[in-house]
């Protein structure tokens, strides 16, 4: 069994000792984003986003230092746009029922409904629950997560979570017995 099986296995087996259901997100919804500075953009079709970023789409937030939302249409020529990515940098939490991500760099492709994590990745779930790496993808739609030990972004400096030498680790919680 490959790394990356073994992990995805583990995350299945943790998902459902914590006996959490997650529902399918809700990727119409609207997105609704506060910042201390915005920037537009409007021939690039983007919008920067800059100091505590917090970006809210149904159950979901997505939290950065900085954040760029891409969007579809015209803004000012009474279109309707839509938008169709957001890349978030520096200290990225992704918080959605039940389960907490960090990471160093996140991109949520709208479009796809696919949450990519990037750097020094931890995803926690439910209680105590945690698996670290590289890379995690989240599908929205089946909520599938994948993580691999890529060494992509590296750890930080004397951090204890991460995932060290491209490596997926991971600690599950496992059921309290009575002994008879």
């Amino acid at each position: 069994m490959t790394r990356l099986s073994h992990a995805l296995l583990l995350l299945s087996l943790g998902a459902a000792a914590s006996g959490s259901a997650q529902t399918r997100h809700d990727s119409s919804a609207p997105i609704d984003f506060s910042a201390a500075h915005q920037e537009l953009d409007d021939r690039a079709k983007r919008v920067i986003l800059s100091g505590d970023v917090v970006v809210r789409q149904s159950e979901m937030t997505l939290s950065a230092a900085r954040m760029t939302i891409v969007y579809d249409g015209d803004l000012f020529g009474g279109g309707s746009p839509q938008a169709s990515r957001v890349d978030a940098s520096g200290g990225v939490t992704l918080v959605r029922p039940d389960q907490t991500a960090r990471s160093q760099y996140a991109i949520y492709d709208l479009n796809r409904r696919v949450v990519t994590l990037i750097g020094n990745v931890a995803l926690r779930q439910g209680n105590g629950n945690v698996i670290n790496g590289g890379r995690l993808t989240f599908n929205l739609d089946t909520n599938r997560a994948t993580i691999d030990g890529s060494s992509v972004g590296g750890g930080a400096p004397g951090a204890t979570d991460s995932a060290p030498s491209g490596r997926v680790t991971g600690r599950f919680t496992a059921p309290k017995r009575e002994d008879k």
